[in-house]
C-alpha cells in the first residue's frame, strides 16, 4: 500500500477571477496556475490530499479566494481538503474577519506574508493582540519570513504561546549561496518553541535552478528536521513556486530521497500524519 501524501502548500492562480498585484513583478509566475494542471501531476506522484495556501491576493479578494478554492474542492474527486486564508492581523477589522473564517469549515488556517511588509508590522500591539485570538481556535498561523526575520517569528511565537505556528519553507535558507548563518542558529532557536512546526517546502526554489542536487538541499532539510523533531514537521509542494527550479514531481522525489534512511513511522509523520492532526483533516 502506498503511503498517503498530504501537500500542505499549494498555490492556485486564477487571474480572471482574482487580483494578484505582486505578480506584475514576478514575470516567471505571472500566468494562470489552475487546479487541473496541479492535480494531473500531483496524482501521478502520489499526492492524496492538498491544502491551498493563500497567494497574497489584493486584500479585497481574500475571502473570494477562499470561495474559489472551496468551489474547486467541492468537485467530485478533488484533492483539495481546505484553505489557508490570507489575513491582515494589523487591521482593526481582523476580529470580525476571524469570526467569518471560524464559521467556515473549509478554512483550516491563516497566513500573513511578513517578508513583504516592514518588520514593525508584526511588532505592533494590534497585530499581536489579534494573533492571540487564534488560541484555541484550531486555526494555525503560517509564518513566511526570510532568515534575517526569524527573530521576528520567534517573538510572535513567544507573544502568543497558545497559538500554533507553522514556519514555512524551513525558514527560507539561502541555498544558492550555500549560506547557513544566521539561518542555522535561528532555526534551532525557534524550534525550542513547542507551539511551532516547520514545513519542509520551498527549499529547492532557493537553489540554483540549473545545477542543484539533493546534496545541496540536504543540510537545510536535515537541520530543520533535527531541530524540530518528527512530530513537528510537515511536507509542502509549494507549486507553482517550485517550478522556478524544479517540477512538483522532482521536489517530491528529492524529499523522498532525503528521507530514504528514515523509518516508516518518521516518513508517515512528515508526509501525512502530522498534517492531518494539525489541520484537522480526515484520515
Amino acid at each position: 500500500m502506498l503511503m498517503p501524501i498530504v501537500d500542505t502548500h499549494l498555490h492556485l492562480v486564477y487571474r480572471d477571477r482574482l487580483s494578484y498585484p505582486w505578480l506584475a513583478g514576478a514575470a516567471a509566475l505571472d500566468r494562470d496556475f489552475r487546479y487541473e494542471a496541479y492535480a494531473l501531476e500531483a496524482r501521478r506522484c502520489g499526492v492524496t490530499d492538498a491544502l491551498h495556501m493563500e497567494v497574497d491576493v489584493a486584500p479585497a479578494d481574500i475571502e473570494a479566494e477562499t470561495r474559489n478554492v472551496a468551489a474547486l474542492g467541492a468537485e467530485s474527486g478533488s484533492l483539495l481538503r481546505g484553505a489557508i486564508s490570507g489575513c491582515r492581523p494589523e487591521e482593526a477589522g481582523f476580529p470580525a474577519f476571524l469570526e467569518r473564517q471560524l464559521a467556515d469549515p473549509f478554512v483550516k488556517g491563516l497566513r500573513r506574508v511578513l517578508h513583504v511588509v516592514p518588520d514593525d508590522v508584526s511588532e505592533r500591539p494590534v497585530f499581536r493582540d489579534n494573533l492571540r485570538r487564534l488560541a484555541g481556535s484550531g486555526l494555525p498561523f503560517d509564518l513566511c519570513v526570510r532568515p534575517d526575520q526569524i527573530d521576528k517569528a520567534i517573538a510572535l511565537a513567544d507573544a502568543a504561546p497558545g497559538v500554533a505556528f507553522i514556519l514555512d519553507h524551513c525558514g527560507a535558507p539561502a541555498v544558492r549561496e550555500r549560506a547557513e548563518h544566521p539561518w542555522r542558529d535561528r532555526v534551532a532557536e525557534i524550534a525550542k518553541r513547542p507551539n511551532v512546526t516547520v514545513k519542509v517546502s520551498g527549499v529547492a526554489a532557493y537553489a540554483d535552478p540549473l545545477s542543484w542536487t539533493v546534496e545541496d538541499i540536504r543540510p537545510y532539510v536535515e537541520h530543520a528536521i533535527e531541530s524540530f523533531g518528527w512530530d513537528r514537521v510537515v511536507w509542502g509542494g509549494d507549486w507553482p513556486v517550485c517550478t522556478l527550479t524544479a517540477t512538483l514531481s522532482t521536489w517530491l522525489a528529492a524529499t523522498q530521497a532525503l528521507t530514504l534512511g528514515c523509518s516508516q513511522s518518521e516518513r508517515e509523520r512528515l508526509f501525512s500524519l502530522n498534517a492531518r492532526r494539525i489541520w484537522r483533516l480526515p484520515g
